[in-house]
């Protein structure tokens, strides 16, 4: 798969980063959406030091990602448990019935 260079902003650094082809629009969207992270957490802490805003951003996106994986493994586990009683419940119901 061949890369291109795509320019970025993140705190006002514009950054050329190799990108798949055809990644190049998904990566804009998460650098747009990198940034506005950066600068809400900067409004909000009144942190100004990039290296620090950006360790602080990297561990909530962390932090959320986690949680997202916590969340998807709780629903897939609910799914399977769900699967497993509706397969005991039809195995029960063709045991009941009548021989043909």
């Amino acid at each position: 798969m061949s890369n291109q260079a795509v320019e970025i902003k993140i705190l006002g650094r514009t950054l050329k980063v190799n990108c798949p082809t055809g990644q190049e629009a998904a990566l804009i969207a998460a650098a747009e959406d990198f940034d506005q992270r950066l600068q809400n957490l900067s409004e909000r802490t009144k942190v100004s030091n990039p290296e620090q805003l950006l360790m602080f951003a990297g561990l909530n996106v962390c932090s959320e990602l986690h949680s997202e994986r916590r969340e998807k493994d709780n629903k897939a586990d609910d799914l399977s448990n769900r699967i497993s009683q509706l397969a005991e419940t039809l195995d029960k119901a063709l045991q009941n019935q009548p021989k043909r």
